[in-house]
């Protein structure tokens, strides 16, 4: 582990990774993923952070649930910038961070793809989508992180 400064002027100890992001994008090595695009959860949302995390299995999950129609995909990245520990899950739902969830205002680079993780089950997999659909339908409703 080492020391990070958020882009918030905060220093936290944070994971020196590997980290990893979850998609159904078609990215190559090497490819930037940047905040700017339409949030998973709220559409109507243009985010200002790319999220990712320190758990392949949490990537994948994202995958799952990630808007599109391609394959889930799950990216190893490198953070070239600044991260914080992602404040809608750290101390606020968990303490500390167990889920090892992230995010940046910087891009984040792919170094490669990872295909060994554990994938939901269909049932799972409904469970969280009705999460997602909850929240859809009721802005109030808790952030599934």
């Amino acid at each position: 582990m080492k020391s990070r400064t958020s882009v918030f002027g905060e220093t936290d100890v944070l994971d020196n990774g590997p980290f990893y992001h979850g998609t159904k994008a078609d990215l190559q090595v090497g490819d930037l993923l940047t905040a700017g695009f339409r949030s998973n959860y709220y559409p109507e949302v243009i985010m200002n952070h790319i999220y990712f995390t320190a758990l392949a299995n949490g990537a994948g999950l994202a995958a799952a649930l990630a808007a599109g129609d391609g394959r889930e995909r799950v990216y190893r990245v490198e953070p070239i910038g600044s991260f914080e520990n992602d404040p809608n899950v750290t101390d606020k739902k968990f303490p500390g961070n167990p889920t090892r969830s992230y995010r940046s205002q910087a891009p984040l680079k792919i170094v490669g793809e990872v295909t060994d993780w554990v994938r939901q089950t269909p049932e799972e997999l409904q469970k969280w989508r009705e999460k997602v659909a909850n929240i859809k339908a009721d802005p109030r409703a808790e952030i599934i992180n």
